[in-house]
């Protein structure tokens, strides 16, 4: 696959990047070279990982790069877990960004298993 763009978890990615971004915004400017820069950059490892993945001559080469992107999905929900229970926002402000990231795990994980069936 090499229009990463057309991608449904590509694009999903960019959704989470540009709900994060939203996110970042309502966290205090204190938290600029901490969580925030930890989020966003989370957030951003997901579709770039996506796309570079794509560019691969093998489904296991492209797996590898969707384990990436998987495994930023969990370190991105895991801070937005610490950003919620240390009080940084309230829970309702995060219900979005959480429900994004669980289909975009979901679809990763049905993305990866269709490519290793294929091997």
């Amino acid at each position: 696959m090499k229009d990463f763009k057309q991608l449904h978890i590509w694009q999903k990615g960019i959704e989470i990047v540009k709900e994060t971004y939203k996110v970042s915004k309502l966290l205090p400017d204190s938290e600029k070279y901490g969580i925030i820069s930890q989020i966003t950059r989370a957030s951003v490892s997901i579709p770039s990982n996506i796309a570079e993945g794509s560019s691969r001559n093998s489904n296991r080469d492209n797996c590898r790069f969707l384990e990436i992107a998987l495994g930023s999905t969990y370190e991105l929900e895991t801070n937005l877990i610490i950003i919620r229970d240390v009080g940084l926002l309230a829970p309702d402000k995060l219900t979005n960004i959480f429900q994004l990231i669980d289909e975009e795990q979901k679809m990763i994980m049905s993305f990866i298993k269709k490519l290793d069936s294929v091997h």
